[in-house]
């Protein structure tokens, strides 16, 4: 599928410069709509400046996010009310993770960044018996499917900025600091990879380059 012509680009890149906003957290009330009612903690991988964990401590009686950011996670501590069952860890996963086990796992727009089957292999054994895993991820576009959701997203993109600037710029979004990369695998290959090691486990693609994840474990 050809590209798009390099002005209509620079068109696009100039106006989200004007009006950023965080694909990630759009993402964030779907992933709650995916756990039960309570549960008793909940594990944020790759949390940013804590949005998920702070939205998980509305449904959990304690959230620990971990991130290989330092200087983010600082401003996560800053952004959490002290009263909130919130705590923070800058920390490399899979292995940062620790030994205790979890009702909940939430990793988005983080798990490209990841030895992708070594973190899923992390997540199932960090996983408490009936838990729920919830990854919202990048896939590299590969196929005539994946472009055409690239393409339909494009739009979406430009009315979901609009409205969510109410057609102002707004300020840029607090970033990391610490190195990202796009993601390398496939949806056919995250896929295949996914079912070798969460049986049973769901994935959809999904517009605005994201797929998402849902696994429980028995």
């Amino acid at each position: 599928m050809s590209p798009l012509p390099r002005r209509v680009l620079r068109a696009l890149e100039r106006f989200h410069a004007a009006r950023p906003w965080d694909h990630n957290a759009h993402f964030h009330r779907w992933t709650l709509r995916q756990l039960p009612g309570r549960v008793g903690s909940a594990l944020d991988v790759g949390c940013g400046t804590g949005d998920l964990a702070r939205l998980l401590a509305l449904r959990a009686q304690r959230v620990h996010g971990i991130d290989a950011d330092p200087g983010i996670t600082a401003r996560a501590r800053e952004l959490t009310p002290a009263a909130a069952p919130v705590t923070y860890t800058a920390a490399d996963a899979p292995a940062g993770l620790g030994e205790r086990s979890y009702d909940v796992i939430t990793c988005v727009a983080a798990v490209h960044h990841l030895p992708f089957t070594e973190a899923l292999s992390a997540f199932r054994e960090h996983l408490a018996p009936g838990g729920t895993l919830v990854i919202v991820g990048l896939a590299r576009a590969r196929t005539p499917v994946d472009h055409l959701l690239g393409i339909v997203s494009i739009p979406l993109n430009v009315v979901l900025a609009l409205l969510k600037s109410r057609g102002r710029p707004v300020p840029r979004p607090v970033s990391m600091t610490a190195p990202t990369r796009p993601a390398d695998l496939s949806f056919t290959e995250i896929a295949r990879e996914a079912r070798a090691v969460l049986p049973g486990v769901r994935l959809r693609r999904r517009l605005l380059w994201r797929y998402t994840l849902v696994w429980r474990r028995p």
